[in-house]
């Protein structure tokens, strides 16, 4: 059954969802800081392990924070003119709750004590029959060449259930990095609200109006998140966050999967290849959801089989992600980061692109233009400016001239016993020296909890931390 938008607010709801965007966002942000200081009071700091390369333990719950905004964010649209009849016409928002609760709640214990990966996943289950309990199912499909085909209710429930386990395990494997997942999804989101909200603006399908909120919400959430989590990270979202924000996803893919009426669209007028080509809208929902977690679900199946392949769990945490595999190539954290942005921006965009054929193309165009040249120019060989000979006494070391730099050195004489790859401090530790070619150290956790960088730990400096076997 449809939703009926009254007739006077159909052309005005953009205000509403920015504004539901934003308080998502600020909750998201405020909460952040004193659920870090919880996460620090009571222990939700794993112990930097053999694989770890960051300096300090850092803490997780950072899904507690996204959880409040999410709260929020539902709670603010209930009470918008505009986005009221998403709640009094259609349970999905009440479903996308539930299920939201359920899965945070079991990420949380997984932060805190490391639960088995299987009972997660009999969580995620539980989690995507429960949505589907609520009515936030996928009711039919619309298959090339085919058409509208009705699935039972045992086909709806499996598909269903399928699709949320996958997008909150790729969201989960993908965040390996500071700000890498909170970035992504944020990027997805952005391209699944304008693909959601034309279908509704635009074609008058209201059947829409659930996913563009998920979106919506979900940008805020990730938005509030990251001003916390770039690098250096101060808090990882951990599963409670990884996990919240992939059934999110998922949710927002199931509300608008099926529930394009191809002869409310106006499709069929004209040519036959002109309807085939106007006919793409109606199959974007089978493809977008895809795209969105492209580069994470190819990042899922290729751990999967490389686990498989040498005798691991498919579970098994190790340092084969495509983001480990920049950090190994050379490029910094930042850049790794930055790179995965780009990516995904050019396939959803890219993917919206495609069904938009309308004088509004040009905006996702330049999105995707912006993404391309954004990449290639990361994907360049990197250099490092040097400073003219007249400046070097005002810029740091690493931008002068490497002769200039070992004149300076000869002129202080040879270094004392213990200094030739190190410095002396008060107390007899050597601490690493700062040559300029020396390679990049990354922050963060490794794993899906947060960021890895690669290298040997021989790195630091003895006793430059307290216990670096942690």
């Amino acid at each position: 059954m449809g939703l009926r938008w009254p007739a006077k607010s159909v052309g005005q709801p953009v205000r509403d969802y920015l504004l539901t965007l934003c308080v998502t966002a600020a909750v998201t942000y405020l909460l952040t800081g004193p659920v870090r200081k919880f996460a620090i009071a009571v222990g939700a700091m794993p112990a930097i392990r053999a694989r770890d390369v960051h300096r300090e333990p850092t803490p997780r719950l950072g899904g507690i924070a996204m959880f409040g905004g999410l709260c929020a964010g539902l709670i603010v649209a209930d009470h918008l003119f505009n986005l009221n009849a998403v709640f009094e016409l259609s349970n999905e928002p009440r479903a996308l709750l539930s299920g939201a609760a359920l899965i945070w709640l079991i990420g949380v214990l997984d932060d805190k004590f490391e639960i088995d990966a299987l009972i997660k996943l009999g969580g995620q289950m539980i989690a995507a029959a429960v949505m589907v309990i609520q009515g936030l199912t996928i009711l039919w499909l619309p298959i090339p060449g085919v058409g509208t085909v009705a699935l039972t209710q045992w086909q709806g429930t499996l598909l269903t259930v399928a699709l949320v386990v996958i997008t909150i395990n790729a969201v989960n494997f993908v965040d390996g990095l500071d700000g890498l997942a909170a970035g992504m999804v944020c990027i997805a989101s952005a391209a699944f609200f304008l693909y959601t909200y034309r279908l509704w603006y635009g074609y008058g399908i209201e059947a829409a109006a659930p996913a563009t909120l998920f979106a919506a919400v979900l940008m805020g959430m990730c938005l509030g998140f990251l001003p916390h989590n770039m690098h250096p990270a101060r808090i990882f979202m951990g599963d409670s966050g990884s996990m919240l924000i992939g059934l999110v996803l998922a949710a927002g893919a199931i509300s608008v999967t099926g529930q394009v009426d191809p002869d409310a669209m106006k499709l069929f007028e004209g040519s036959e290849r002109q309807a085939t080509h106007a006919m793409l809208p109606v199959f974007i929902p089978l493809l977008l959801p895809l795209t969105i977690i492209a580069i994470p679900a190819a990042d899922l199946i290729l751990a999967i089989v490389r686990r498989t392949w040498n005798g691991q769990s498919p579970f098994a945490a190790d340092r084969g992600h495509l983001h480990h595999r920049l950090l190994e190539i050379g490029h910094s954290h930042s850049r790794s980061v930055l790179i995965m942005y780009f990516w995904s921006a050019l396939i959803a965009f890219g993917a919206v692109g495609y069904s938009v054929h309308s004088a509004s193309l040009w905006i996702v165009l330049v999105i995707v233009g912006l993404s391309a040249v954004g990449l290639v120019l990361l994907l360049m060989p990197r250099f490092t400016p040097r400073a003219p000979r007249w400046a070097e006494t005002f810029v740091p070391p690493r931008y002068r001239r490497r002769g200039t730099a070992a004149q300076g050195e000869a002129a202080d004489g040879p270094a004392p016993d213990g200094e030739a790859e190190g410095r002396q401090v008060p107390g007899g530790h050597p601490v690493a020296s700062e040559a300029p070619d020396r390679a990049p150290v990354a922050v963060g956790v490794s794993g899906v909890n947060g960021a890895t960088a690669i290298g040997p730990r021989s790195r630091f400096a003895v006793g430059d931390r307290a216990d670096s076997s942690r």
